[in-house]
């Protein structure tokens, strides 16, 4: 029986899932993006999230705590830099996770998994358009605004 045993082991003893992880976290913060099987990212996302949170506080003993997990002097540089910068005002999900199908040599249901800030795609720039067509609405509602308080300042100063 399994019961409240939640740990995703993916059929790999605790040093190999450590190790696998760590490699998958450090290939995560610094290329912002990875493709791997839908089960490793999944595992990744709880393994990764707490270190980008540990991140965004810039003290020694936060980067010895990270290096612990990644042990890659490069990518707790890049984390702690660029990841803790664009990061800095987000509460948590930090990442996301798009299936992509089944690969063609095994099958395997395959994810991309990518830090949400660095995607430009669904990020700011999908906003920005959104709020330029709401511009041009507002400002066509306030030409109309503008035409009636013109028309009520006529009837206004012709009752006078």
């Amino acid at each position: 029986m399994r019961h409240g045993d939640k740990i995703k082991n993916l059929g790999r003893k605790k040093a190999h899932r450590d190790a696998l992880l760590s490699n998958l976290a450090c290939q995560l913060i610094q290329h912002k993006r990875i493709v791997t099987t839908t089960a490793k990212a999944k595992a990744l996302r709880v393994y990764v999230e707490p270190i980008i949170t540990k991140g965004k506080e810039n003290t020694t003993h936060q980067r010895r705590v990270v290096f612990s997990y990644l042990q890659d002097k490069e990518a707790v540089k890049e984390l702690f830099s660029t990841v803790a910068e664009k990061v800095g005002g987000r509460p948590g999900g930090y990442t996301r996770i798009i299936k992509l199908g089944f690969r063609p040599g095994d099958n395997a249901d395959t994810a991309m998994i990518e830090l949400v800030d660095f995607n430009e795609i669904y990020g700011k720039g999908k906003g920005e358009a959104k709020a330029a067509t709401k511009k041009t609405r507002r400002s066509g509602g306030a030409k109309k605004k503008g035409e009636t308080t013109e028309a009520t300042a006529e009837e206004a100063k012709a009752g006078e």
